[in-house]
């Protein structure tokens, strides 16, 4: 160890002073100079090269803990402090990666704006009467995953659902599609949520009319009862448009 600590700081002092302070040989030091080097000190260097080759593939964002992972992986038998050892003295140190937010993909047109005919009142006499829309994220190992539900007022069941790795317009009308395939396509029915990114969205003539749907939106700055609303992040609201079939273009979200 004193040799070793002599070896690297060569340059910063005198050999003869560091062998003087430490107490050992000065001829001792360059016996061990000369040596060829253990098979531990070369087992750490062909170790030192493969941690430094996962750190930088993973964008130097692993730690100890998944680069002994990745060493194992290959076949390799060394130990996790080992392994947090020589990532110390290659002054390998993780970097922590944000999770970047979902960001709004469109721009909303405001004449489009459907108005808003539940006028927060969340109250429903039977089911099919009134259903409201949201919309959220969750982060997973592989990336964000969207989900959008549709819920029935009257029974505070989700009627209908839909997942995507990808946050667009469509995700949202298929929760409906769901929900109006399920209950047969209600006769006379308010189907109401924010006018969010992907729940401000267009209707589109290329699919059924669903029967006597009609939808309302309102801006995300309105104070309105969440608890009855929300029906999965108490966040964001996807949003129905007036009274014409499914979805056409994706927009963008207000956010205040």
């Amino acid at each position: 160890m004193k040799y070793g600590f002599i070896a690297r700081h060569r340059s910063v002092w005198p050999t003869r002073t560091m062998c003087r302070v430490l107490a050992v040989s000065h001829s001792g030091f360059y016996e061990w100079m000369d040596r060829a080097p253990s098979q531990r000190s070369q087992d750490d260097a062909r170790l030192t090269r493969l941690i430094r080759e996962s750190f930088e593939l993973s964008d130097r964002t692993y730690g100890s803990p998944r680069v002994w992972h990745d060493l194992r992986a290959l076949g390799e038998t060394c130990g996790m402090n080992r392994v947090i050892r020589l990532m110390h003295l290659a002054k390998l140190q993780a970097r922590h990666k944000r999770r970047r937010l979902p960001g709004d993909t469109g721009s909303r047109l405001e004449n489009h704006i459907a108005p808003n005919h539940l006028q927060r009142d969340f109250e429903a006499s039977g089911p099919n009467q009134k259903w409201v829309a949201d919309f959220t994220y969750i982060w997973t190992a592989e990336g964000w995953l969207y989900a959008a539900a549709v819920m029935d007022l009257y029974s505070r069941r989700i009627v209908g659902w839909s997942m995507s790795d990808t946050m667009q317009a469509k995700m949202v009308s298929d929760a409906l599609l769901m929900a109006l395939w399920r209950r047969g396509k209600p006769s006379s029915l308010m189907h109401h949520s924010d006018q969010g990114s992907q729940g401000g969205f267009n209707w589109s003539s290329q699919h059924l009319q669903p029967g006597g749907v009609y939808g309302a939106t309102r801006r995300m700055d309105e104070a309105i009862d969440r608890e009855r609303r929300d029906a999965l992040s108490g966040g964001s609201f996807a949003s129905a448009r007036s009274r014409a079939p499914v979805l056409g273009t994706d927009c963008n979200r207000d956010h205040q």
